[in-house]
């Protein structure tokens, strides 16, 4: 299985994007692994929320493959626990499911046509988290579910 982590532009902050390239390089021990990060969308000034949103929704759309399984980081989406996040990645890669693309949104989350392609939608808390962190915060919860997987002492519970 390959998982895809999509991003809406590329992060300010130097430390978020190593803590995520850390992640990454972790987690491609345990399958292909790949960040695509999508060009912010221009002329923001211009455009309302609905209208930004559309927009970076085409650029995630064009993304997508016919088969892929593509889940979406959402405030609405289903929690869960680590543990549960890891049995969750297990039945995802039990089900053949070649491609499993993650998508983080921008500022105004997603366009009504992500939302219709999308086969799941996951959140990683009630609270709100920038759009750069959440990047950090996912990859450490991926790399953390395989480690789970794998019976290894990474995860104390």
């Amino acid at each position: 299985m390959t998982l895809e982590l999509i991003v809406i532009g590329k992060t300010d902050s130097q430390e978020v994007a190593a803590l995520v390239e850390l992640y990454a390089r972790r987690v491609n021990h345990y399958c292909r692994f790949s960040l695509t990060v999508l060009p912010d969308v221009r002329s923001t000034r211009k455009l309302t929320a609905r209208q930004q949103s559309a927009a970076e929704g085409a650029a995630i759309l064009r993304q997508l493959g016919e088969g892929d399984f593509v889940v979406l980081l959402d405030e609405r989406g289903e929690e869960m626990r680590s543990v549960e996040f890891a049995g969750w990645l297990q039945k995802r890669m039990n089900s053949g499911v070649r491609r499993l693309v993650m998508v983080i949104g921008g500022p105004y989350g997603f366009s009504d046509e992500v939302y219709a392609r999308a086969d799941a939608r996951l959140s990683l808390s009630r609270m709100t988290f920038s759009h750069q962190i959440v990047r950090a915060i996912f990859a450490e919860q991926i790399y953390r579910a395989f480690t789970i997987l794998n019976n290894e002492p990474y995860h104390h519970e």
